[in-house]
């Protein structure tokens, strides 16, 4: 038994399970919005499924591919998939349980979900191929996340509305704007490495500029997303936090860089459940 929990263990910090903080809150947003409230227990339970199998694949695949990116740096040298932990075959097997098991879950949902599954399990897994060419990896992991919504909705509606684009867009940016303040971390590993980020390539300064434009962009998508969907003031305020949550996350790593974790895991985190729970009294009320 001790050695099952501590492989769960391993495993869990291998995909990080408690960072599907990110893309949950904004699958259920889309279907709540979709369903104008309660969507069912089904779609509820096939939601969580979906989210969670989607991102074990991700960040399974990613860590099977950057094992020897992470051997060679000093951040992630102590990782499940580069201490031996976890060996490479069991990275495979876990990889593809939850590829199978995510088209698995899309069947079930609806027609249009199906079709959709591989072509998504192929996006969330071209992110790790990005950054060994291009700086546009950031965007790449904007993108993943950003399916997340147009999963929901098709979950409850079989339709991709123009709401939903523009709620996927500003998830979009949001994630890539997070995401290079989290690469500042790693900006000189990069550049020793000869890995394309924005960090390694602008500088940290060009950077922060960016991930500030990227996040402001969040915010007006956002804002065309309440108003595309003709939700009510609660949506509006929900708009109205996360710019200012986003502001707060900049003013911390501009205060100091060492607040890089707190600003990326702890406010954004929150970003998503606010965003939620404000989404949902809007549709109730």
């Amino acid at each position: 038994m001790e050695k099952l929990i501590k492989k769960i263990n391993d495993f869990n910090e291998l995909v990080m399970f408690k960072h599907s903080i990110f893309s949950l809150p904004f699958i259920f947003i889309a279907m709540v919005v979709a369903a104008k409230g309660w969507f069912g227990f089904k779609l509820l339970i096939l939601g969580v499924l979906a989210a969670l199998t989607a991102r074990n694949f991700a960040m399974g695949f990613n860590r099977y591919m950057d094992r020897d990116i992470d051997a060679l740096n000093p951040r992630t040298e102590n990782r499940p998939n580069v201490d031996g932990r976890i060996s490479v075959k069991s990275m495979l097997i876990f990889n593809i349980a939850n590829a199978l098991g995510f088209i698995a879950v899309a069947y079930f949902v609806n027609d249009l979900a199906f079709y959709l599954s591989i072509p998504i399990l192929i996006i969330i897994g071209s992110y790790s191929y990005f950054k060994r060419f291009s700086y546009l990896a950031h965007v790449i992991l904007g993108i993943s996340l950003a399916l997340a919504p147009i999963a929901g909705v098709v979950a409850v509606s079989e339709s991709i509305p123009l709401w939903t684009v523009l709620l996927s867009i500003g998830v979009m940016f949001w994630v890539a704007g997070f995401d290079l303040l989290y690469s500042l971390q790693d900006m000189e590993v990069d550049k020793k490495l000869k890995l394309h980020s924005i960090p390694s390539k602008f500088g940290a300064q060009k950077t922060m500029y960016i991930s500030r434009v990227f996040h402001t962009l969040t915010v007006l998508f956002w804002l065309l997303f309440v108003i595309t969907s003709n939700s009510g003031i609660f949506a509006y305020i929900a708009v109205l936090a996360s710019a200012i949550m986003l502001s707060y996350e900049h003013y911390l790593v501009n205060k100091d860089f060492t607040k890089i974790d707190r600003a990326f895991f702890t406010v954004n985190g929150y970003l998503g459940i606010v965003f939620f729970v404000l989404i949902v009294i809007d549709n109730i009320f």
